[in-house]
């Protein structure tokens, strides 16, 4: 990995660098005035601030036994992958928590329609095996949330097969009209489907049915639910799936206020139950909307905005976009609760989105995971899986090493493993030192190790080129700046900041990505820095520079 070289440059005051400078390097180092601006005050963090997450597809993270479906022993086995407990090991990824797809019995593949909301798939194994996976993850300092599927059941659960069968109670936990109403869904598709001469809505599919959220039955079976996996199953908190589509409102079926008092009732049950627990609430819409699912309603939702403006950036060679959306959100959300990510489990995967491939993918990486946030890097990401839709082809096993089906079974796994597998695999991407699995570990590595990153303040600094994507994240004296280059090798370049919550001095200056110790950076009279100069930094790489 090339690193640049940091030379130092001193500003103070009234003092011109006017040797060898051209006449407009001699206007911008004249004496400065009081910054405009004031540095940004720390907020409130929790614990879901302090870590990074890795969203996991159980059926295709590791099958134990020999069956050819990801299960949870399997997952169990592969913990010290995630986080040995260790803080002092780099073999790990280290993440400090863990998202479960769903892990509930289902009919399909995915598990997004759930026939039984309190035990677990059969196909993943038994309630114990989930009481054991989770103590041997809090045995390592990992949390766990799963996901909570509640705005819909499957067909097949018991209680949508009483309310087609006649049950006049089961029949009210759905939502039916006797004729079909006129209005398509969110999207233009069809959300009312034919049963026994009347009709019942779903908004996802014909056996996907929403429940019915004026029903206060209902409510109350999902505060049950959610009181058995916090108090019974002992995890640490929800991924809430469609968050926005919970009650509809005749033809406004998303974002409604139904949905909103909902999350408001949901939360008082839900902290009453386990104060620390968490609530991250799918919302796929812009930021705006976002924002009033949160105030005692969800702790914090998806960015879906920030992902795609990180991917559009680093494909245009140009993070004007991203900069933008960081000062929008800086402004808007309570002090960085809000989820960051590239894709998801519904997305296309990270390396098909972003052309040039690894180099690409290597900057996206680091630009979310050194901005404020709460990170998510979805299962195989950080060794570059490949992935486009359909859906099943976005989810498939894990490749773990260049063995048959690539160390994820013994067997003929449920779906085929990637192709390129003996290049793109944990194994021979941990023993290369350039890898992009290695930048991975590095990146949770130093975020877990420096606060200035997981909590610290977040400020855009200013540079004199526009491939240029520089911020500083500061905590407890301690500052990081992070400087990535969106385009070609660059030369020469400089950064500015009016003010920080540094104190005047002279500092020391360290890239943690390369280890190597650089010049010092002089901070002036009023916290800021006047064109620190940056001797080089080549295309699509990143430098973070520990200040202290």
């Amino acid at each position: 990995m090339h690193v640049g070289v940091i030379r130092k440059i001193f500003v103070f005051a009234g003092f011109l660098l006017s040797l060898g400078c051209s006449e407009n390097d001699k206007i911008n180092s004249a004496p400065i005035g009081p910054p405009t601006t004031t540095a940004p005050t720390k907020g409130q963090t929790y614990w879901w601030n302090e870590g990074v997450f890795y969203e996991i597809f159980v059926r295709s993270f590791y099958d134990s036994n020999g069956d050819g479906i990801g299960d949870l022993q399997g997952i169990i086995q592969k913990l010290d992958y995630l986080n040995d407990g260790d803080p002092n090991t780099t073999t790990d990824l280290g993440v400090k928590g863990i998202w479960l797809m769903p892990i509930n019995p289902s009919p399909s593949y995915h598990g997004y329609d759930v026939v039984d909301y309190r035990s677990v798939n059969p196909d993943y194994g038994t309630n114990a095996d989930f009481k054991q996976l989770i103590d041997e993850a809090h045995r390592r300092g990992i949390k766990v949330i799963i996901d909570l599927v509640i705005n819909h059941t499957s067909s097949q659960h018991p209680w949508f097969q009483s309310a087609r069968n006649g049950d006049a109670n089961f029949r009210n936990w759905y939502i039916w009209s006797d004729s079909k109403p006129e209005y398509a869904g969110p999207w233009g598709q069809n959300v009312w489907h034919a049963y026994g001469g009347a009709y019942y809505y779903g908004v996802f599919w014909s056996e996907m049915p929403d429940l019915n959220y004026t029903n206060e039955e209902v409510k109350t079976e999902i505060k049950d639910i959610t009181r058995y996996w916090l108090e019974e199953m002992h995890i640490d908190g929800f991924r809430l799936d469609a968050a926005k589509h919970i009650v509809e409102a005749g033809a406004q079926q998303e974002n409604t206020q139904g949905t909103l008092n909902w999350w408001s009732t949901f939360n008082q049950t839900f902290k009453s139950i386990n104060p620390d627990a968490l609530a991250v609430g799918e919302v796929w819409d812009e930021t705006i909307v976002v924002l009033s699912y949160l105030d005692h309603r969800l702790d914090f939702c998806f960015e879906f905005d920030l992902a795609q403006d990180i991917l559009a950036a680093v494909n245009n060679s140009n993070p004007a976009p991203i900069v933008q959306k960081m000062e929008a959100l800086n402004t808007l959300y309570p002090y960085h609760q809000y989820g960051t990510f590239l894709t998801n489990h519904d997305q296309n995967r990270t390396i098909g989105a972003l052309s040039n491939g690894i180099p690409r993918n290597r900057l996206a990486a680091t630009i979310y995971l050194t901005l404020p946030g709460i990170p998510f890097i979805y299962y195989g990401e950080e060794i570059a899986m490949q992935g486009q839709k359909p859906d099943e082809d976005i989810r498939t096993p894990m490749l773990w090493n260049t063995g048959t089906h690539a160390g994820f079974s013994t067997t003929q796994p449920w779906r085929n493993v990637n192709s390129n597998y003996e290049t793109y695999n944990v194994a021979t991407l941990q023993s290369e030192e350039q890898s992009i699995w290695k930048r991975y570990n590095q990146l949770v590595q130093i975020r877990n190790s420096e606060s200035a990153l997981s909590v610290g303040t977040y400020q855009t600094v200013s540079a004199n080129v526009k491939e240029i994507y520089a911020y500083l994240r500061y905590d407890e004296g301690t500052a990081i700046l992070v400087v990535h280059n969106f385009g070609k090798k660059l030369e020469d370049f400089t950064l500015t900041l009016e003010t920080t919550l540094l104190k005047e001095g002279t500092y020391d200056v360290a890239d943690l990505l390369s280890g190597n110790v650089q010049t010092q950076i002089t901070i002036n009279q009023y916290g800021g820095f006047i064109k620190y100069a940056i001797d080089e930094l080549n295309a699509f790489e990143s430098l973070i520079l520990k200040i202290q």
